[in-house]
């Protein structure tokens, strides 16, 4: 009678002869398996020419031979075999860790492999695999460790520095001629995030491509970065360095990192270009900080741009002037630390915060010219649907920012140009809008403009609404200035000022109901332009003015403004560009100053409490006639007579462009005889007037 027990006892298996008919039918499954792993869990990269998986097939080719010739001595004879594994992972700059998980991932592979081939895992092969493995890895770290302590004993100084390399925060890559990689740093790999000892050795077009792929390397525009955009590869190209370029990279286990790359060349004695230096830093922190900046920097630009878009008259040009001269001061010093900024660190990312910054400056000069109380008017062609479309897009902010917007249909006839200033007729089109927006009040509604030229020779520019018309009393109010109704208290002035510019100008301003009490209307009549000979004859009569008088190189600098930060900075600056810069804070101390040691060059800011920078560059224009001198603010110049402006050589608007600076100040002739050197009123630059 059978044992029921008996029965279910599984028979003994001999682990060399299961280990052995799973290799002959699964080798090249556990290969790739096992290479699959090792990429996994070190980051090695498959790159085309460069074969992975050769060395493990060969190893498990050996473990195939000898279980089948050796049976169970393979345990012993295997670790031998693969000995020299560990010398040729150390070859391949390989770290000890990498080697443990190398083996740690085979025997992972092999019991997975056979679990799911046999549908169990016997305890007996389990523990063959687990020896066998344990023994071969035993023996491969013995000789990556004895070949690392010979290295180690053979070339200490070079050993040293190489843990020094490992510690410091640079990374460091040397690249041939020929565009090859033959070293790099620990801290390279550290900060891409995935090892470059597939990089080192071999022609960096292949595997660095593949690197910069697995990190998704791109600029901080967001554009891929190729392996051509590398300072060492442009260093190769130009033979010369290459400084300051920016590269976001994906770091495997999460975040970004922002990375700032330089290559310098390489001479040899003969001046043959022997190879490149690369270095890697980890800007991180910094990219975080100058977007939080950029951020910040957005809001007061939209603040500013709030407060210079509202309605400006004559009367309260005063006072915007003087909002856009203390916007522009606090708008220099930020462009003056951005640039201190880009000389510490040379991130390209910043560029685009310079450029907004010079956008604001834009800004504000437009609002300027538009708002600025001119001595006297500049009259010329100005085409009139031309001008319609710029007013617009200036109130359009004012028109659009209430729960109930004003919509605005243009019905434009292009009806040419009329004789008028081109600044004031754009404020009085601006006008018109914003005090339908008042009448419109919080229901909104629509505003039609309307443009075309009369039969009589007039151009006819019409502002209408459909709200409730104008009562008689309100009609003959309507251009009093001192009107000061509750609802839009300076409308009346607004209008008064706006009728009186109409009128100097040939035309008139009026308002009217609409026909059937469905609304009013604002309508403008103005003489047609008929030629422009005035404002040939105008450009006629303007003169060369003197160009810059001097012939030596400009060294000594004397910055004279009353605002501290405006003053330090642009000191702090010119001073890294290799100036010798002294501060004044007031126009009597700078005379002061010019006479106990005479300069080259001096930048004064317009308004200052005891002598402005006019008063203050007539001084020394006496004193030094050679001397280059410009007037730097935030103010509009060109209320400003002829002979204020033919005492400087230039005029920079704040905020400041430092480039445009330098190359003012970096002149070393005159001008050619007969040029027309000057005075200039560029926003962020100098130019003959």
């Amino acid at each position: 009678m059978a044992i029921p027990f008996l029965q279910d006892t599984p028979l003994p298996v001999d682990p060399v002869a299961a280990l052995l008919q799973l290799l002959e039918e699964e080798e090249e499954r556990v290969v790739r398996l096992w290479a699959k792993r090792i990429r996994a869990e070190t980051y090695e990269l498959d790159i085309p020419g460069r074969n992975l998986r050769a060395p493990l097939r060969g190893m498990m080719d050996e473990l195939v031979r000898l279980l089948r010739d050796r049976g169970t001595d393979a345990l012993r004879l295997w670790p031998e075999v693969v000995r020299s594994h560990g010398a040729r992972r150390y070859d391949q700059r390989f770290d000890s860790e990498d080697l443990a998980r190398e083996f740690k991932a085979l025997e992972e592979v092999l019991l997975y492999v056979y679990a799911k081939r046999n549908g169990l895992l016997e305890p007996e092969v389990a523990t063959f695999i687990v020896e066998l493995v344990g023994e071969a890895h035993a023996s491969a770290q013995a000789s990556f460790a004895r070949v690392l302590k010979t290295e180690e004993v053979r070339f200490r100084e070079a050993a040293v520095m190489e843990s020094v390399l490992h510690h410091v925060e640079v990374g460091i890559l040397l690249a041939e001629m020929d565009g090859t990689v033959s070293f790099a740093t620990p801290p390279v790999s550290r900060l891409i995030g995935v090892p470059m000892r597939a990089v080192v050795g071999s022609r960096s077009q292949t595997s660095l491509s593949a690197v910069l792929t697995q990190v998704n390397a791109r600029h901080p525009g967001g554009e891929p970065f190729k392996v051509s955009d590398m300072p060492f590869m442009r260093a190769l190209r130009e033979h010369g360095p290459v400084r300051g370029v920016m590269m976001v990279v994906e770091r495997p286990g999460g975040g970004e990192a922002s990375l700032e790359m330089s290559a310098t060349p390489v001479w040899e004695e003969g001046g043959e270009l022997a190879g490149v230096i690369q270095t890697f830093t980890d800007r991180t922190e910094a990219a975080n900080k100058t977007k939080a900046l950029v951020s910040a920097h957005g809001e007061l630009r939209r603040l500013q741009g709030r407060l210079l878009q509202r309605t400006r008259t004559q009367a309260l040009g005063q006072l915007a002037s003087g909002a856009a001269h203390a916007l522009n001061n606090f708008l220099n010093v930020l462009r003056l630390r951005i640039t201190l900024l880009r000389r510490e660190f040379k991130p390209e990312h910043l560029d685009a915060l310079d450029k907004t910054v010079g956008q604001v400056g834009e800004l504000v000069a437009r609002l300027q010219e538009f708002n600025v109380q001119r001595t006297e008017e500049q009259i010329s062609d100005v085409q009139v649907d031309a001008t319609v479309r710029e007013a617009l897009e200036l109130a359009r902010a004012e028109l659009e920012q209430r729960e109930h917007p004003v919509s605005v249909e243009l019905h434009l006839g292009d009806p040419g140009a009329v004789r008028a200033d081109p600044g004031f007729f754009r404020e009085l089109v601006v006008n018109l809008l914003l005090a339908e927006r008042e009448r419109l009040g919080d229901v909104g509604g629509r505003v039609r403009v309307e443009t075309r030229t009369e039969s009589d020779g007039w151009v006819l520019l019409r502002v209408e609404d459909h709200a409730t018309p104008y009562g008689t009393e309100d009609m003959t109010r309507m251009f009093d200035p001192l009107n000061r109704d509750a609802g839009a208290p300076q409308l009346s002035l607004l209008l008064a000022v706006a009728r009186n510019q109409v009128q100097r100008w040939g035309g008139e301003l009026s308002v009217e109901n609409l026909s059937g009490g469905h609304g009013a209307a604002f309508v403008v009549r103005l003489p047609l332009a008929r030629s422009s000979e005035e404002a040939e004859q105008a450009a006629a009569g303007r003169g060369p003015t003197a160009g810059p008088r001097r012939f030596q190189q400009t060294r000594r600098v004397l910055v004279v403004d009353d605002d501290p930060d405006n003053a330090r900075m642009m000191a702090e600056v010119l001073s890294e560009e290799g100036y010798d810069v002294k501060v004044a804070h007031s126009g009597d101390v700078a005379l002061k100053m010019w006479e106990e040691r005479r300069y080259d060059a001096a930048l004064l800011d317009a308004v200052m409490p005891d002598l402005s920078g006019w008063e203050v560059a007539r001084e020394l224009r006496k004193r030094s006639p050679q001397a280059l001198l410009a007037i730097v603010t935030g103010m509009d110049v060109r209320g400003q007579n002829r002979s204020n402006l033919a005492l400087v050589d230039a005029v920079f608007r704040k905020p400041i462009d430092v480039g445009a600076l330098d190359d003012f100040l970096g002149q070393s002739e005159s001008p050619p005889s007969g040029s027309g050197g000057g005075s200039s009123t560029a926003g962020a630059s100098h130019a003959p007037a």
